[in-house]
């Protein structure tokens, strides 16, 4: 099974698809395409840029080909069309939609991480909290429109992992 982890920044994406991949032992886990673009060398601007996230969404919809069958994402496309589009990239948003949608297609699960009441993480000033929301409001109005089994978890890292794993034995 492929699930992939999605939500706005400091949400608890990360820590969530880590406890996954080590609960579901045979999973392999994929760090999110930032982490993976910066260890191949790859060199982010100091503040967000839609150029950065085009750059991501490249890789996450190369990391959504792979072969593996049961995985764990932390983040897919849909993620990073969204900073996208609170960056005010609508060009880019219209262009890209349905190219994301389609490579949505081989996830078996989409799990939602969205920003709670009340914040259980936080975002500092310096890590761009208005862009946090924007990007929780976009994908929560697109997440209706996806074709793709889908759960939006809450509460604490035990409350999350337990619902996604409850739903995958519903799968």
């Amino acid at each position: 099974m492929k699930i992939a982890v999605t939500g706005a920044h400091r949400v608890g994406k990360t820590t969530l698809a880590e406890k996954l991949s080590g609960v579901l032992e045979h999973y392999v886990y994929y760090q999110e395409p930032y982490y993976d673009l910066e260890e191949r060398g790859y060199v982010f601007a100091e503040t967000p840029t839609i150029d950065d996230f085009l750059t991501q969404l490249e890789r996450s919809q190369k990391l959504l080909a792979t072969k593996d069958k049961d995985v764990v994402f932390d983040r897919c496309p849909l993620d990073l069309l969204a900073y996208i589009g609170a960056l005010n990239g609508g060009d880019q948003v219209r262009n890209l939609y349905d190219r994301v949608q389609h490579s949505l297609a081989v996830i078996d699960l989409l799990v939602w991480v969205p920003i709670e009441t009340p914040d259980l993480i936080g975002c500092p000033n310096n890590e761009f909290p208005a862009l946090r929301q924007d990007v929780n409001a976009i994908l929560e109005e697109w997440l209706d429109d996806i074709d793709v089994p889908k759960i939006t978890v809450k509460g604490s890292l035990p409350e999350r992992e337990k619902q996604v794993l409850s739903k995958m034995k519903l799968l």
